[in-house]
């Protein structure tokens, strides 16, 4: 939500004055991201103290970032949403942060990575927390808070978020329906526009779905929709379904086939080698096509499905259980030696699903990058507590989204699809026709080899059985986009 440099030596005489979309205090300065929906406030009534809050521009519960400034510490702190991430890191007496990673490529090194985040990386055993992949790079986790003085940076967690474990049974005379119906589109509404013109990122499924249904409902100026297509016969389904909710919602509509976007594709941010997160979406040259569309067509706010898996998930949270990652064949003497701590300095339990907020992590600051504001209604606390009290019946296959669908009128094969897209086409043909290319350029010259995360000659081995194989093995994708993120940051 905001970028900034910060020198200790400027907060002993705070004069702050807006300049150029910033404000500067000597060398010191403070820059919200560049959205409308995002408001700066900076109070220096208790001077030499000063504190500098970045909102969201809402009536209701709203995400923030808040940082009070005093002679010798400066202190930051984070709302429980996490829309979009911030990463801190401290070096000779300043401190600097943004939301976008690549702000800090100074601090950036990839002979100084972190052992166990490699390794949460390479295998898919991504964790909620305050480390990233690099030394001395941090990331402020919900609600948490940072401290910087002159001893240096130290990151606080909060104490873990409540939550309901166990659903409840329904009071008599209650319709978990039309109570569905009235929050979401109470949150949706509280969404605040200068222009009134928005986005829905539309897949056809019942998360997306039940997202527009209530975008429809409060009645925005200009409503936009937006939707990757993952070809052939899943995608003629899927192409369908969007149809019939872009007709009944009234949305102007943008449909982009993903398949002429696939990971590595030339033209996109791997290919290019634009600075970028290493960590980012497998999908990201498709979404950023997206992203761009939603640009061009001045949209403030662009609404997502994000979160619809989590809160339907049919667990207690005091029993879930981690599925058993796949084995890496080409995983070096490193990352095996870190598989040890995977589970070490995570953080914890916080308000929104983790997934959730660790996909926020991934996907929003595209967003922000091209002046939009993300927001995901599914995974707004109120949502959240309310389907974590709602009976099981309700949430198994999604059974309370699919009736919503049902209970607007729109046909059975939108609210169940006999079956659902997914981009498994997409990643193969990334992988199979520029992926595998980038593959053996690794195999010449490689960072993650080098230092010893990856296997050289394991590595080369998949390379000579992809051929061969009717599916590259979708593994390869996460070697292969850690590595060119590495190599974008260098």
């Amino acid at each position: 939500m905001l970028s900034m440099r910060l020198r200790l030596d400027d907060l002993h005489v705070p004069k702050w004055r807006p300049e150029g979309g910033r404000w500067i205090n000597g060398e010191s300065w403070i820059e919200p991201a560049n959205v409308s929906t995002l408001v700066m406030e900076v109070n220096g009534d208790q001077a030499p103290r000063v504190r500098v809050r970045v909102k969201e521009c809402k009536r209701d519960e709203a995400d923030f970032v808040e940082l009070t400034m005093e002679p010798e510490q400066a202190r930051l702190a984070a709302g429980a949403f996490g829309t979009a991430p911030l990463y801190l890191a401290e070096r000779a007496g300043e401190l600097h942060a943004s939301w976008d990673l690549t702000l800090l490529r100074p601090h950036l090194r990839a002979d100084r990575l972190v052992p166990r985040v490699v390794a949460r990386t390479l295998t898919r055993q991504h964790r909620y927390t305050s480390e990233t992949l690099f030394e001395g790079v941090y990331r402020l986790t919900e609600r948490a808070s940072a401290t910087f003085t002159t001893s240096g940076l130290s990151i606080h967690y909060p104490e873990s978020a409540q939550h309901v474990l166990e659903p409840r049974t329904l009071r008599p005379g209650v319709d978990p329906l039309a109570a569905l119906d009235e929050l979401l589109t109470d949150v949706i509404r509280q969404a605040s526009t200068a222009t009134g013109c928005v986005g829905v990122e539309l897949s056809g499924g019942a998360d997306s779905g039940n997202v527009a249904l209530a975008v429809q409902a409060a009645r925005f100026p200009e409503m936009h929709s937006f939707g990757l297509l993952v070809g052939g016969s899943t995608g003629r389904q899927q192409s369908e379904r969007r149809r019939a909710l872009v007709e009944h919602c009234g949305f102007r509509d943008t449909a982009t086939p993903a398949m002429q976007h696939p990971p590595f594709c030339p033209g996109g941010v791997r290919a290019l080698r634009k600075p970028h997160d290493p960590a980012g979406a497998f999908y990201q040259e498709a979404f950023d096509v997206v992203r761009e569309q939603a640009a061009a067509r001045r949209c403030e706010i662009m609404f997502t499905g994000s979160g619809g898996d989590e809160i339907n998930a049919h667990h207690s949270r005091t029993h879930a259980e981690l599925p058993t990652p796949d084995p890496v064949p080409w995983l070096g003497g490193k990352a095996v030696r870190a598989l040890a701590e995977v589970n070490e300095h995570l953080a914890p339990i916080p308000v929104l699903p983790v997934p959730t907020l660790m996909a926020f992590g991934m996907h929003n600051p595209g967003f922000l990058r091209a002046g939009i504001w993300p927001v995901s209604p599914l995974a707004h606390p109120r949502i959240v507590r309310f389907m974590e009290q709602l009976p099981h019946e309700h949430k198994r296959g999604k059974a309370l989204f699919r009736e919503r669908i049902r209970g607007a009128g729109l046909p059975e094969w939108v609210a169940a699809p006999a079956e659902p897209e997914n981009f498994l086409a997409v990643l193969e043909k990334g992988l199979r026709s520029y992926g595998l290319p980038v593959l053996d350029s690794m195999l010449k010259e490689s960072i993650l080899v080098d230092l010893g995360y990856v296997d050289g000659k394991a590595l080369a081995e998949a390379r000579r059985n992809a051929d061969a194989a009717p599916v590259v093995p979708d593994l390869l994708c996460d070697v292969l986009a850690l590595e060119i993120g590495l190599r974008s940051l260098m």
